[in-house]
This record gives C-alpha cells, structure tokens and sequence, in this order.
C-alpha cells in the first residue's frame, strides 16, 4: 500500500470527527471544498500567465574575490562549516531535514557580516547547478521569493555577484516561475505563503525594473492581506513567530514602495503599521512567547533584532489573543477563534494554553515547536501535551481541522467559539470543544492575580467518572516539597499547591529557534475525578534567600 494511503487510514482510524464527516459527506449533508484552480487567484484575471521582461539594474558590481577563510553556515536546524573551495559540493550534500535544504537554496544564512567573497563564490556554485527554472524544491515559489530578496538585499550593500548578465537574467527568471506556481488553493486551503510569492514579486520588478512583476505582486500584497491578518492587525495563522514574520515582510514591502513612490505605498504602510502595534502585544517583559510554529526562515532572536519593537503593556483582547498585565505579573493568552486551530496555519493545540511571566522572568512558558511534521516529536509538540492546558480522558480541547470543513460542521461538533475574556483581576476562557466527548460539557477556567498571588481554577462540565490532566511548563527546575512543588527562579521563588493531584515531572525541551532549543520542565497534574469537577491551583511568588 503506498505510504500516503497508509497515512490517510490511520488518520482516519485516529480521527473520530474526521469518519463523522466523511459519514455526513456521503449523506450529502455538508458541503464540499468550493471549486478553485490552483495557482490562478479569482483578483488576478487577465494577469497570468507572467510574461518574461527583461531586466535592468543601477547595482554595482561584487568584486570577484576568492574567499580564504571557512565559512559557517546558519540554516533551519543546522550548522554546517565549509572550507574554501568546497563550494559545489555543498549544494549536492544530503540533509536529514528539507527545510535545512530549502534555507541553503533561499540564501537564509545571508546576513550583514558574510563575507562578500563567500556570497559570490556560492552563488556562482548555485548558478552552476540550478539556474534555470524547474519542478524541484530549489525552484519552489517560496523558496524562489526568499532567494531573490536575500540576493538582492545583499546586492544593494556590497553589490551584485556574477557573472552580472548572467545573475540578472536568472534573477528575472524568477518572476515568471514565481507567477507560474502562485501558492493559491482556493479561498479554504490558501496560507500566508501567497503574499510572500507577492512580495518577491514585487521586490523583483521594483529592483530589476520589471514593471509587470511588480504589478502582479503589488496586487498580491493588498489582496492577501486581509487573508492573512485579522482585524487587530495579528496574524490569523496562530503563531507569534510567524506573525513578526510577516510584519517584516510588509515592512519591506511598504519601504521599497515608498522608495519608488509607487502606488500601492500608503496602504502597504498601513498594513504594516498595523501589525507592528499588534507585535508590541505579544512582547512579554522577559521575551516574546514562542506560541504556535518557528519559522525556519530567520531565528525568533535575529528578527526581534531587525525589528525593535517596544512592549505595549496593558489590557488588550482581540481575534483569540489576550494580554494582561497586573502589579509584578504579565500574561499572554491564546485561544483559536473558531476553537479548531486555524486550517492552513501554525498554530497548535493551545486552547487554554498561557504564558506567564513575573516581573521580566518567564515562570511557566509555551515551549514552541522545533520542526514540521504529522508524527513523532513534532506532533507532540503541537499537542496539548505541550501546553499549558488541560486535556480531558487524553482528549484535546478542540480535534484537529481539516481545510474542507466548513463553519456549520465545526460548529456542529464543537459549540460555540471559545470566549477569551479580561476580568478586572484576571483573564477567563469559557469553551465547548470537549461537549463532543460522550461525557464532556464546557470548560471554564479563570486565572485570577492578587499580588504576588495567582490562582488557575479550572471547572469541567459533564457526566461521570473522567481523567482530568492538566500541564504547566516552566523553563526552570521545579522541585517537589511537602506542600506541593517549588521552582526557583533569578526574581523570586514561585511555590505551587497542586492539592490531590498526581504529580509527575518531566525534562522537555524550549524550543528558541527551528531545531534548536534548551532544557525546561514539563509538570504533569492528573485527578481521577468525576464529573462536574472544579479545582484550583495555587501559585506564590516569594522573595528568594539571600
């Protein structure tokens, strides 16, 4: 049996929602994906396919040195070191993971500080071996958009590496190919990947004088915005690394607008600032929370750089994101509007899930995601397991989405949207998604500040005899005592009373960047219970011995 269709039964077996609605499909009782045709957005008639101009550029020339040193390469979990010379057989090497593959081919490693002479010996080691246009990864749209904007970002600095006729006819090549493979699969199944197919669109004409490339991703850009960005100005996709992402993303695209006065330059601008004042809600006082996927394209850390952005303390609750701040504690809060994790998107099963920090120290955190993946370690990681939530009989808040159904069956299966709320001295979450279990009913939970004081209390509607687990994740060293667990951090030391629970704790990993992360620990709470079932946990935070 191939090794797709053996997926797809076994997800199918692991998946009671999904035989539900395969079963009403059959029924005809929900609909179907709405008809699309791949590539070809209904906003651009008429504009495909992209023809090929011909390019024009005021760049300076890269000097043609050879470099003498070794060269480390940052990539999407990876560092590898090469010595001179061994430039072509780089980009013949294996990797265990293709995103390690496609940041090499996107020249994600360019920073300020490469050395020029390595830039152009690699690239001519590239043009060697993928200059012209194909149905391979190297080629994909997005790869292809993140290679032109690293290239011509560094070109812009240092110059333009050569063979100058022969870079400026593969990097207009790109236009086309970009256009030809548009990341559109219908208004159900369509990611942020469209705009940034948009964005190198548009910084290519912008830069090599393509004026019906930079028509083309102009058009994209203003287009996908209201896709990808909800009306606070956040990213709908679930992921705070992947919203800075995109802040950059517009942020670039607005600056080379205005550069050339085009057009599109005012809105693009305010686009931008929209999300940047949303950035400024995620940051935390001790670091921004990790919540949902990291991108492999650029660290967590290095983006912050590049953007500088401020924290914005405060009350703010919009499009399934919550801050609050009070005395000595700040909080983020996530909960997927429609309750089911955004489909497509990189979010993860957080509902209910935090992040809390205690003056500038981070107690109990979102631990991230360090790769891609449907199995093993990458999996979990996007699970509630890894969050700090509640799990009811090892049943997820929410099942997960699938791009084909639509609001009625979701609606169906799991109630109302969940509700994320300020109080005057806390944060609630009410939500509906474990009513689907033949038990279950709603799931209230409520943190609650008083001082150096916290309170969780959680109360789960339903019937009967249940398995309530619950899980926090602190990226410090909890240790048990004889009142319950006491974690020891830099700022104060933070004692929890987990009453009857079960208590087990568990090296995980945090991670900080794709691939690469550092030790923290997962606290495990578990009460055999029967149901409705309320309980609270208790949080201190206590001045440390000096």
């Amino acid at each position: 049996m191939p090794s797709g269709l053996i997926r797809k039964v076994r997800q199918l077996q692991g998946d009671p929602v999904l035989r539900r609605w395969l079963v009403g499909r059959l029924l005809r009782r929900w609909p179907g994906a709405p008809a699309f045709t791949a590539h070809r957005p209904p906003y651009l008639d008429g504009l495909l396919p992209l023809p090929g101009e011909i390019p024009s550029s005021d760049l300076s020339d890269l000097p043609g040195a050879l470099p003498t040193e070794p060269l480390s390469l940052e990539l999407a979990g990876e560092t590898i070191r090469i010595q001179p010379g061994e430039q072509a057989a780089l980009f013949k090497r294996p990797f265990d993971d293709v995103e390690t593959l496609l940041a090499l081919h996107r020249f994600a490693w360019l920073t300020e500080t490469t050395d020029p002479a390595w830039v152009g010996a690699l690239w001519r080691a590239w043009l060697d071996g993928f200059a012209s246009p194909a149905a391979e990864p190297p080629w994909h749209p997005y790869t292809a958009g993140e290679r032109a904007v690293n290239i011509l970002n560094f070109a812009r600095r240092h110059g333009l590496p050569g063979p100058r006729d022969e870079t400026l006819r593969v990097l207009a090549a790109h236009a086309p190919s970009i256009a030809g493979q548009l990341e559109y699969f219908g208004e159900h199944h369509t990611s942020n990947h469209l705009a940034n197919n948009g964005r190198g669109l548009f910084i290519l004409g912008l830069a090599l004088g393509l004026p019906r490339a930079a028509d083309l991703g102009g058009k994209i850009l203003l287009h996908e915005a209201p896709r990808i960005f909800m009306p606070s100005g956040l990213l709908r996709e679930g992921s705070s690394h992947y919203h800075l992402l995109y802040l950059r993303l517009y942020q670039t695209a607005a600056a080379a607008a205005e550069a050339a006065a085009r057009p599109e330059a005012p809105a693009l601008r305010k686009i931008a600032e929209a999300a940047r004042g949303a950035a400024q809600v995620l940051m935390l006082p001790g670091g921004l929370p990790l919540i949902g996927d990291i991108s492999p394209d650029i660290s967590p850390a290095a983006l912050l750089a590049a953007l500088t952005l401020d924290a914005a303390p405060g009350l703010f609750s919009a499009d399934g994101w919550l801050r609050f701040d009070q005395g000595p504690w700040s909080g983020l809060w996530h909960a997927a509007p429609e309750g089911f994790s955004h489909m497509p998107g990189h979010g993860h099963q957080d509902t209910g899930g935090f992040e809390l920090h205690y003056e500038d120290e981070p107690v109990f955190v979102d631990p991230g995601r360090g790769g891609y993946g449907e199995d093993g370690e990458a999996a979990l990681y996007r699970s509630t397991l890894m969050h700090n939530a509640l799990m009811l009989d090892g049943a997820e808040p929410f099942p997960p989405n699938r791009p084909y159904y639509d609001e009625t069956f979701r609606r169906r299966i799991a109630g109302p949207p969940p509700e994320l709320s300020l109080a005057q001295d806390g944060v609630m979450l009410s939500h509906h998604g474990i009513a689907r279990l033949s038990h279950g009913g709603r799931h209230d939970r409520a943190w609650r500040f008083d001082g150096r004081h916290m309170t969780l209390q959680d109360t789960v509607q339903g019937r009967g005899p249940a398995t309530v687990s619950r899980t926090l994740i602190t990226p410090m060293v909890p240790e048990r005592t004889t009142d319950g667990i006491a974690i020891e951090g830099y700022r104060a030391t933070y004692n929890l009373d987990v009453g009857d629970a079960d208590m087990v704790i568990e090296p995980v990993t945090r991670w900080r960047a794709y691939g690469r992360g550092e030790t923290a620990h997962a606290i495990r709470l578990t009460v055999k219970a029967t149901l409705p079932f309320t309980d609270t946990l208790s949080l201190e935070a206590t001045a440390r011995d000096t």
